[in-house]
């Protein structure tokens, strides 16, 4: 049997492995942060928890059906981020997310309720000192009011900066512009109702939220022109909303700007955020500044032709949660094609981050959020430790494994093992920066199994080798026809294990995907491990004198077995004359 090809140039194959380490450690040292340490989990660094209480409308207790959905739906958004390593759990009626770090805000990011409606605007006022002005004339039914610098719609759904003319429902000639507005807060604290104070005593929180909710709505949604103008001159924006993620779609609404600096009169909704067929984020480079594109489905899209039809020069509002995200004037119609876009003044990461949202959908539930509580480490730096002296320990056993049973070759297994430790190190550091991935303790007892693994390609080669030297070849060629033998056998072994960890981390949830991705890591590092360090070192030794010494490669029992197997074939054929 031939030699393998794939082991013709060892050298060669040796300076790939080390071009490929190179570039790791070029990107760990000199991209990004440039620091060389892993992320880690919540178990080993601690993190940060908000408990999540839902706010029903009539105050009725959660369904555990709303309360899973709810669950499914952040973890998706958890995904989408990238935020690694972060835990959503259902504690009661309650929901609880825990992510690595202090961050807080990235907690409560995840739990807003992202129910967006497109409603037609009716009047606007500038907020002064968080308050609406007070109108000396207008009702709901007055002229569309018009703020200075609203941003525009364009045929194709895009949202360029125009200025709109005043009109007499805006008192004053000054106000921010909507499309100006900084992004919607990804969720609301501990609710405060902008109502009269609760009586002291005697309600239940359930009770309390239904109050406060049902008084917002008896103001803020009414359909009384009077009460519609004396909700615009009390609403103060700079109050945490009751209302958030309650109001009715079917009913009028008072609404703040996501700045606090405009109050806007709402008509019913028009366009369901259930209509968004896709979210998308993206640099608008014309106007310098971040959006979110949207793509509806096939009713949200003849909805939104008809709408721009009707509105033409006149504003809509996006309105996420009870706040209006942006309130741009059309300014043509109708706009077919089912695509338009989300402006303000988003950043990158509020921008992905809303997107995100209204790609996964609004949960079934809103939520009451208590403040960020820093969680201490489960396991600590001493669970660390004791992980990373398992891994060494581990590493150490092999090695004496090798050593004692196959001598000097053990170094080479042993070489194999550090080469394949450092590149999973680097890589560990990389995916901690691009995805967000997360180190905890399961991954590194997914690391340790990785040894185990590595190890046994090891055996598998040098029993090959030895099968080729019990029929009587010599150790240079036995080794590259032991190869040929044992990559076959390696190659499926690696294969099912690969297999294994896809599975798992597809069907396992929490720290048992972190065991599995950095099993896969370690499976996938270990074929090219195999081919461009084990390999290749193995076809040099065969060709070193020194290597081939029995006492060197601890295969002097092995070639006295063939020599005795040598004699008594020749002295059978002897015996058969």
């Amino acid at each position: 049997m031939p030699p393998s090809q794939g082991s013709a140039h060892p050298l060669r194959l040796l300076g790939v492995y080390a071009v490929l380490l190179a570039v790791i450690y070029a990107l760990v040292f000199f991209a990004g942060d440039h620091s060389p340490t892993p992320k880690l989990g919540i178990d080993l660094q601690g993190g940060t928890r908000v408990t999540l209480t839902a706010r029903t409308p009539d105050g009725s207790k959660p369904s555990q059906d709303s309360l899973r959905r709810a669950q499914t739906i952040i973890e998706n958004r958890v995904n989408g981020l990238g935020v690694s390593g972060s835990e959503v759990v259902i504690d009661g009626d309650n929901l609880v997310i825990t992510v690595p770090g202090d961050d807080g805000g990235q907690a409560k990011a995840l739990a807003t309720t992202a129910k967006l409606y497109i409603r037609p605007v009716l009047q606007a006022v500038p907020a002064v000192g968080g308050k609406g002005t007070p109108q000396a004339s207008g009702t709901a039914g007055t002229t569309p009011g018009a703020i200075p610098d609203a941003t525009q719609l364009n045929p194709d759904g895009t949202l360029p900066t125009q200025s709109a003319p005043t009109t007499a429902a805006v008192p004053t000639t000054e106000s921010a512009p909507a499309a100006e507005s900084t992004p919607q807060p990804r969720v609301f604290p501990a609710q405060a109702p902008t109502s009269p104070p609760a009586p002291p005593g005697g309600l239940t929180p359930q009770e309390q939220a239904k109050k406060e909710i049902a008084d917002a709505k008896a103001t803020r949604q009414s359909t009384d022109p009077t009460v519609q103008q004396a909700a615009m001159a009390a609403m103060d924006c700079s109050k945490a909303d009751p209302l958030a993620g309650n109001d009715d779609p079917n009913l009028p609404l008072v609404a703040c700007a996501t700045d606090g600096k405009e109050i806007l009169l709402l008509d019913k909704s028009r366009i369901d955020g259930q209509e968004i067929k896709n979210a998308t984020s993206g640099l608008n480079q014309q106007q310098a500044r971040h959006e979110v594109n949207l793509e509806f489905k096939s009713e949200g899209s003849d909805a939104w032709a008809t709408l721009t039809g009707e509105y033409i020069n006149k504003r809509v509002a996006f309105v996420l949660d009870s706040k209006v995200v942006s309130a741009p004037v059309v300014q043509s119609g109708p706009q077919q094609g089912g695509r338009t876009t989300i402006s303000g003044s988003f950043t990158a990461a509020s921008a992905k981050e809303l997107a995100n949202t209204l790609k996964y959908g609004s949960l079934p539930l809103s939520f009451q959020t208590s403040e960020a509580e820093t969680v201490s480490a489960t396991l600590g730096l001493s669970s660390l430790r004791a992980g990373l002296l398992a891994g060494a320990i581990g590493l150490a056993v092999v090695l004496l494994y090798c050593l004692a049973y196959y001598r000097m070759l053990g170094f080479l297994a042993g070489f194999s093992l550090v080469a394949s430790g450092v590149a999973v190190y680097g890589i560990i550091v990389l995916l901690g920066r691009w995805i967000g991935f997360t180190l905890d303790l399961a991954g590194i007892a997914g690391l340790i199994i990785g040894i185990g693994l590595t190890a046994d390609s090891f055996v598998v080669f040098f029993e090959r080798i030895k099968d080729e030297m019990r029929e009587g070849r010599s150790f240079r060629s036995a080794v590259p026809r032991g190869w040929q033998r044992a990559q076959r056998t390696n190659l499926s072994g690696k294969t099912v294990s690969l297999i294994a960890s896809v599975v798992l981390y597809i069907l396992a949830a929490g720290q048992v995907k972190g065991f599995a991705f950095t099993l896969g890591i370690t499976t996938v590092l270990d074929v090219i491990v195999l081919y461009l360090v084990t390999a290749p070192l193995m076809m040099l030794a065969s060709r070193s004198p020194f290597w081939a010494k029995p006492s060197v490669n601890g295969l002097g029992a092995i070639q006295e077995v063939a020599r005795e197997r040598r004699a008594g074939e020749a002295l059978v054929k002897e015996t058969s004359r």
